[in-house]
């Protein structure tokens, strides 16, 4: 193997570049040099080994009586002493030697070919690390500039800048920190990753890795809301119903969920369950505050009440607001938090409750009506338009002419075309009784008799009579 080869590889193991890649870097280096020195370099051929131990330039040229260019034209003479047998017109390749080139024309050679490299190399890179957005990945302390510390990834550097650092935690040399990887940039020496340690992901990120049931799909994480170095939340579900999913995140003993404060430099965390009904949702995200009641004040405009207890309203709103805040980010809902003293002054008459009832007798009721074949439910519209441009539009004129036979006249309407719009008439609408729409405004019904029953056992009876013909107990009738 050559040092060409070995170079190769080295390069495509050192730079993660594909050897392909390299290949075609050195011959686009080559014939970069040759056109510098012959003017073009669309004759040029380069040739590789098969174990690129060895590479070869030819100039492809046409054999002539007569050379006008040299660069691309042999004469046949010197041709037949190459190739036996060819004849003027042919193309041969002739073999350059590279040391003929000129010096400048080396030197920009190897600068095109650095360029590329450079290129090649960070797109690899870029490439690489952008499947990576969103995931933890662990470097190591380097240096620090103007409060953002720059970590040592391997293959890249990375970047933790002041914004995405906890106010709780602290750095020095060499230290092994975990981080999420939240963009990736390109720089003049390569690819830099942009990171972060306050991002709720990252968190999220660090639960999964501690519960395994998140990664089974056993246990879901529904949302994250955090201040980092302060507090987090987070609003978890299970897939199962035998499976507690804020359980199982804590852990036996709480082991899990303390690798998780550990790794935030004692952040607290508040593990709570998801519901879909709003009111539970919003009990929960309160906590560890006690919650009596929760009440919808409007839902388009996602705005709630919580009344909580007077000994539980500190700890409700929390230092400076931030178990409410943290809570409105988690449900995405503006919660108000009053003391049961506080609600009691409040009109609440106007409430979930009050409009959850009128909206049971209004919009839910509204029925459409359907009157034409291309209204029908599932119907075949390039059907209906076949009826319609045949003058069956309406529902009653599609049943006249599918008793009398003329619905099936119609031009590229076939039996079954009719026969499933004829059943989704049957299933979808509803047809009303003529006479009871006609009867006369004037006409009224007749007031309804009215019946006496047997207080005793209930039977039948009627004014005229004294005694009950089921039990015998006597009554009377008294006229008011």
């Amino acid at each position: 193997m050559s040092e060409m080869a070995d170079a190769i590889r080295a390069l495509a193991e050192e730079k993660g570049i594909s050897e392909d890649a390299i290949r075609q870097t050195v011959e686009n280096t080559i014939k970069a040099a040759y056109k510098k020195t012959f003017g073009s370099s669309d004759n040029c051929i380069v040739k590789f080994a098969d174990d690129m131990s060895d590479v070869s330039v030819y100039a492809r040229k046409v054999i002539v009586d007569g050379v006008y260019d040299p660069s691309v034209e042999i004469e046949l003479e010197d041709a037949l002493k190459l190739v036996e047998g060819c004849e003027i017109g042919d193309e041969i390749d002739v073999l350059v030697d590279p040391h003929n080139f000129e010096r400048s024309a080396v030197t920009q050679g190897k600068q095109t070919a650095h360029q590329a490299l450079s290129e090649s190399f960070v797109q690899t890179l870029t490439k690489e690390y952008k499947d990576k957005i969103g995931q933890v990945i662990i470097g190591y302390y380097q240096r620090e500039y103007k409060g953002d510390i720059y970590l040592d990834l391997g293959k890249i550097e990375g970047k933790l800048p002041l914004k995405y650092q906890s106010p709780r935690e602290t750095y020095e040399k060499n230290d092994r920190i975990k981080t999420l990887i939240v963009d990736i940039k390109p720089t003049k020496n390569g690819v830099q990753a942009i990171l972060s340690r306050t991002d709720p992901k990252f968190v999220e990120a660090i639960v999964e890795n501690e519960v395994p049931e998140i990664g089974e799909g056993i246990i879901g994480i529904h949302k994250v809301s955090r201040e980092a170095g302060y507090r987090t939340k987070i609003a978890v579900y299970s897939n199962k119903l035998d499976v507690d999913p804020v359980g199982a995140c804590v852990g036996l003993k709480g082991v899990r969920i303390q690798n998780v404060i550990r790794e935030l430099e004692g952040e607290k965390i508040d593990i709570l369950r998801y519901d879909e009904d709003p009111h539970v949702f919003i009990k929960n995200a309160l906590s560890p505050a006690e919650v009596t009641q929760v009440v919808i004040l409007d839902a388009d405009k996602r705005e709630a009440l919580a009344i909580v207890p007077d000994s539980s309203f500190s700890l409700a709103i929390g230092k400076q607001g931030q178990n409410v805040r943290l809570a409105n980010k988690l449900c995405d809902w503006t919660i108000d938090v009053k003391t049961e003293a506080e609600a009691a002054e409040m009109d609440l008459s106007e409430t979930d409750s009050r409009r959850a009832a009128e909206n049971l007798f209004t919009s839910g009721n509204e029925v459409e009506e359907i009157t034409t074949v291309s209204q029908l439910p599932g119907v075949d519209k390039e059907a209906a338009e076949k009826l319609k441009a045949a003058g069956i539009d309406d529902i009653e004129q599609f049943l006249e002419a599918y008793e009398d036979g003329s619905a099936l006249r119609v031009e590229g309407i076939n039996a079954d075309d009719i026969e499933a719009i004829n059943k989704i008439i049957n299933e979808s609408v509803e047809f009303e009784d003529e006479e009871e729409t006609a009867a006369p405004a004037e006409e009224t019904a007749a007031p309804a008799e009215e019946e006496y029953f047997c207080p005793e056992c209930g039977a039948k009876i009627t004014l005229d009579m004294t005694h009950c013909p089921k039990c015998g107990v006597e009554f009377s009738f008294v006229e008011e």
